[in-house]
């Protein structure tokens, strides 16, 4: 017979429609026959007793936030009838757990890409990076050019440009992070040859990027500046063909599987990612670490309401504390900027059967399986100076006086959503082609102060006498 719904805890007063289910249909809960009042859409919940408005709705064994109604059994109950429970910051008690998980260590090997420092890499690719945003054209044609020369990268992983709109125009820690976050990539394994292209006036000075990066392997991490070249594309391909031709003669070996480091992030999440995938990565997870090799659990906020799990899982005490601390310091930092804690599901979430952060939460916390809690991995977002700067555009956007977007602005303006924008000149062509009636104003200030922004030049050409002026366009 097939199965139609699954209650996943013998604790739960819910469960989860496999397959959609009709009202007037039967489900069965501790020996009772329970005859459906409504249609229940898969992935989603009905339930399995009558609600009072203010129970508790459980699932996976936990309360995932409360009804706001009554609510009969048999009917189909989603974010309209549930409310979250998660409120502000929460003093949290060690309750530390055994754990067990009785896989043997079985020595095993993967193959992987065994760099000149000693790390280890999934895959081998060659990558183009950017120091800013100015240089994205030619990054993205080398990474072309190069894919053109050699039948779409044969012999390597893939040929990757990255390119992003950061490296300039930022300051202070803004900046940093910029800069961590590049090095980083510079620096992974799965890469076994990098080129990082320079423009030569940015913010992030491709030297003194170089000397950020610290010790790195100069045979197979190459540099170039743009302003420094005649021709940045012919520069660019000549040191692509060298580190080309020097990953096509890298070749996997035997590692311990010790030594693979694997991070979790979830995607899409629905009704259905807590009952299949993610237990299945839990699993694997589990598994991974008896065989001494690392798990990652990522997005601190979708632990909010299943933190204490994982808290109590911790080695140790200080382990518990500093767990404390990264789920305590993520929720001030909403909270700080005026936001709820527990507003997280999307609407495609809700759509798949997910009503509160906390039955989010629950689903995706079993992607790091049951093993102990070994490591905790903090960055600070909160700072004083980056606090400020949030809550001046968030209350822009809660005033009307600005609206998000995810492009330049240019559009909207356009479009007449937007009465000013700020951008550069190379907008002005196109808005008088299309005839826009627009002003240039001065950025206006704030507090009194002094209007200051950052003048930056971004002269890009390609030579006459160059062999692939072709590429300029």
């Amino acid at each position: 017979m097939k199965t139609t719904y699954l209650r996943i805890n013998p604790a739960d007063n819910v469960a989860v429609a496999i397959s959609p289910l009709h009202a007037g249909e039967t489900i069965e809960a501790d020996g009772r026959v329970i005859t459906l009042r409504t249609d229940v859409p898969a992935g989603h919940k009905v339930t399995l007793k009558n609600f009072q408005a203010g129970e508790n709705i459980i699932k996976y064994g936990y309360p995932i936030g409360h009804v706001t109604v009554d609510v009969p059994e048999g009917t189909w109950v989603s974010e309209k009838e549930i409310k979250t429970n998660l409120a502000g910051l929460l003093d949290y008690t060690y309750q530390p757990v055994e754990v067990h998980t009785d896989i043997p260590m079985e020595h095993r090997t993967f193959k992987g890409y065994r760099r000149r420092n000693g790390d280890v890499g999934v895959r081998n690719e060659i990558w183009i990076i950017p120091t800013v945003g100015c240089v994205n054209g030619i990054v993205n044609q080398l990474a072309e050019g190069l894919r053109r020369e050699t039948d779409g990268g044969k012999g390597v992983d893939a040929i990757v440009a990255f390119p992003h709109n950061y490296g300039c125009s930022q300051l202070g820690e803004d900046h940093e992070n910029t800069k961590k976050i590049l090095r980083d990539m510079v620096l992974h394994p799965n890469a076994g040859a990098v080129l990082v292209v320079g423009l030569g006036c940015e913010n992030n000075q491709p030297d003194v990027f170089r000397e950020f990066i610290g010790t790195y392997d100069e045979d197979r991490i190459r540099f170039m500046v743009a302003q420094k070249v005649d021709d940045e594309y012919e520069e660019g391909m000549r040191i692509l063909r060298e580190l080309y031709a020097k990953c096509c003669q890298d070749e996997r070996t035997d590692v311990p599987l010790s030594e693979l480091r694997v991070g979790l992030k979830c995607g899409g999440s629905d009704g259905f990612s807590g009952i299949t995938a993610n237990p299945l990565l839990g699993m694997f997870s589990d598994y991974l670490i008896a065989q001494g090799g690392t798990s990652v659990l990522t997005e601190v906020p979708e632990m909010f309401g299943a933190e204490t799990i994982l808290m109590n899982r911790c080695r140790t005490t200080e382990l518990f504390n500093q767990t404390v601390s990264l789920i305590n310091d993520f929720k001030e930092y909403f909270l700080s900027h005026g936001e709820p804690v527990g507003e997280n599901p999307s609407p495609g979430n809700k759509a798949g059967g997910i009503s509160t952060l906390e039955e989010k939460a629950l689903g995706c916390t079993q992607k790091c399986g049951k093993s102990y809690v070994s490591g905790v991995m903090a960055g600070k977002i909160d700072s004083k100076e980056s606090q400020e700067v949030f809550q001046m555009f968030q209350d822009m956007e809660k005033d009307g006086y600005a609206i998000a977007t995810e492009k330049n602005g240019t559009d909207e303006f356009r479009a007449g959503t937007a009465a000013m924008y700020i951008y550069g000149s190379w907008s002005i062509n196109s808005l008088d082609e299309d005839g826009m009636n627009y002003g240039i104003a001065k950025i206006p200030s704030f507090d009194g102060k002094t209007s200051v922004s950052i003048l930056s030049s971004s002269g890009l050409s390609i030579s006459k006498d160059s062999k692939n002026k072709e590429a300029a366009w």
